[in-house]
């Protein structure tokens, strides 16, 4: 026959996209023409599978061959479609069973030597494949542990071109790849029970990951804030099965997964420097792909030194921190990436770092309004918790008691996500800080003096609304760790507590 077909697929964002790959051998002038809105690396691909088909042992005659990636409207980009391409031009030329070829799904890129390698992606691919009812996927050996991740999809992993025709032809059975799942307890580098002092700013840090919810450290150098952020690593809960398929999908488009053992078992907690840019941040390029803080999706973005990032790098949080997804609009479509993260930044109050000591303190008023500045009303009322680390005193530090340690308030978020877990099963909420507006009304009623007292605060804080339904998710929060189903009035006073520092910094 001189005409087949392939089944292989393409990444859009963080979907997949089956694309059909069709070959014609016929005679004529030897040219080897490819079509399919390609990106140059595919029309590369041209050269790439001749030599491999050739290196692999097998007789490519002088024909004229046609390559078409359908469908057409759809941009093709990246070196996956090298294996459909060579498997096609071999049904082709009669050298591959077409029947078994056409009922799996083949990605993969080839060496010139016709060694099949690693490519990005291939999660998402096999679960859309599953999705659709392909049931066997032939995807390079490397990425075989990561395809199997996925139940019901037979993952066969091959690492050359002539294996992956001898399993097409019956001549060479290939075990399925099984899932390999590498759990180890997080470790970070600070424990809780290693930072002296500073009760309130850990108390603070408790439940915000209890709860989901964004956390402001504002105090001098020295003080313990990023100690603090780096210990919430420790605390953070552990992930569900779907949560975890959701972020490694996201890894493997990033081609950032670990090949002997793929499935994202931790929650990530992501660092980023000031120098960031806007693109790395949220994620977009010509090509767009997710950003820090998809990557941090399902765990901790840490912003270090919040000040020192540009206020337009700032401003850019606030849609995805209010919605936890982030939209990259393109000429040719939109692209959706996840972003439901917890984040943590750390600031000094001023440039020098000791406002409001006036005895330490050498700032004008007019610098230290210029710095706090750089930080927008807008982006702090998108900060569910904002609290003071306070300089450490020297008893803090040779003190002998013995702080509480990581593992002693982890104990504490888990019940407290285990009772959210319970309260909203079936919802799709997670966590306190995903309730919406009709979600507060339904689990966060007030009694007659919890609403008493949120009139007043309302009134003498001058919040906005916004402030106001993170002041009562917060409360839910401290009620859940307290283990009450009511949030009561001392639940209230400790939430709005943390909506205090910013109107002593900022005047609010």
């Amino acid at each position: 026959m001189s005409f087949s077909t392939v089944l292989s697929a393409a990444i859009e964002g963080l979907s997949a996209e089956f694309v059909h790959v069709e070959a014609d051998v016929s005679n004529g002038l030897p040219v080897f023409h490819m079509v399919g809105y390609l990106s140059s690396e595919v029309k590369e691909a041209g050269e790439r599978v001749r030599t491999a088909i050739r290196n692999a042992g097998f007789d490519y005659p002088p024909k004229r061959t046609v390559i078409n990636l359908s469908p057409a409207a759809l941009r093709k980009r990246g070196a996956s479609f090298d294996l459909p391409i060579a498997v096609s031009i071999l049904i082709s030329l009669g050298m591959v069973n077409p029947g078994r070829a056409g009922s799996c799904l083949l990605v993969g890129e080839l060496g010139l030597d016709g060694t099949v390698r690693k490519v990005p992606g291939v999660l998402p691919i096999v679960m859309e494949a599953g999705r659709k009812g392909i049931r066997c996927c032939i995807v390079p050996g490397e990425n075989a542990v990561e395809g199997a991740l996925i139940n019901d999809v037979e993952i066969i992993g091959v690492t050359d071109l002539k294996e992956a025709v001898d399993f097409l032809n019956g001549k060479r059975k290939i075990p399925a790849a099984a899932p390999k799942y590498s759990f180890r307890e997080q470790r970070p580098d600070v424990d809780f029970g290693d930072i002296q002092g500073q009760e309130t700013v850990k108390r603070a840090a408790e439940i915000a990951v209890a709860g989901g919810h964004n956390l402001l450290l504002i105090g001098p150098p020295g003080s313990g804030k990023s100690m603090t952020a780096r210990a919430i690593a420790g605390i953070l809960p552990p992930l569900e099965r779907e949560e975890s398929l959701e972020i490694t999908k996201i890894y493997s488009v990033m081609d950032m997964l670990k090949t002997d053992s793929p499935m994202i078992m931790q929650r990530p907690y992501r660092e980023v420097h000031h120098t960031v840019t806007k693109a790395a941040l949220i994620g977009g390029g010509a090509v767009p792909r997710p950003g820090e803080i998809s990557l941090a999706h399902g765990g901790v973005l840490f912003l270090d030194e919040l000040t020192e990032y540009r206020k337009e790098i700032l401003e850019l949080l606030r849609q995805p921190l209010e919605n936890r997804s982030i939209e990259i609009s393109r000429a040719y479509g939109k692209y959706q990436f996840p972003a439901n993260f917890i984040l943590v930044a750390a600031m000094n109050p001023c440039p020098c770092g000791c406002y409001p000591d006036m005895e330490r303190c050498k700032c004008t008023q007019a610098q230290i309004r210029a710095y706090l500045g750089k930080v927008s009303m807008p982006f702090l009322d998108r900060i569910d918790l904002c609290t003071e680390a306070p300089r450490v005193s020297y008893g803090d530090l040779t003190g002998q008691r013995k702080a509480e340690s990581s593992a002693e308030i982890r104990k504490r978020v888990y019940m407290a996500r285990d009772r959210q877990k319970e309260r909203y099963r079936g919802t799709g909420i997670r966590t306190n800080a995903m309730l919406d507006i009709n979600d507060i009304k339904d689990y966060c009623r007030l009694g007659g003096k919890e609403q008493k007292l949120m009139e007043q605060a309302f009134s003498a804080m001058k919040l906005t609304a916004r402030a106001y339904h993170k002041i009562i998710r917060t409360a839910r929060t401290i009620a859940d760790l307290e283990g009450e189903e009511q949030i009561q009035a001392v639940h209230l006073k400790e939430a709005l507590g943390y909506r205090t520092v910013d109107g002593k910094y900022w005047g609010r």
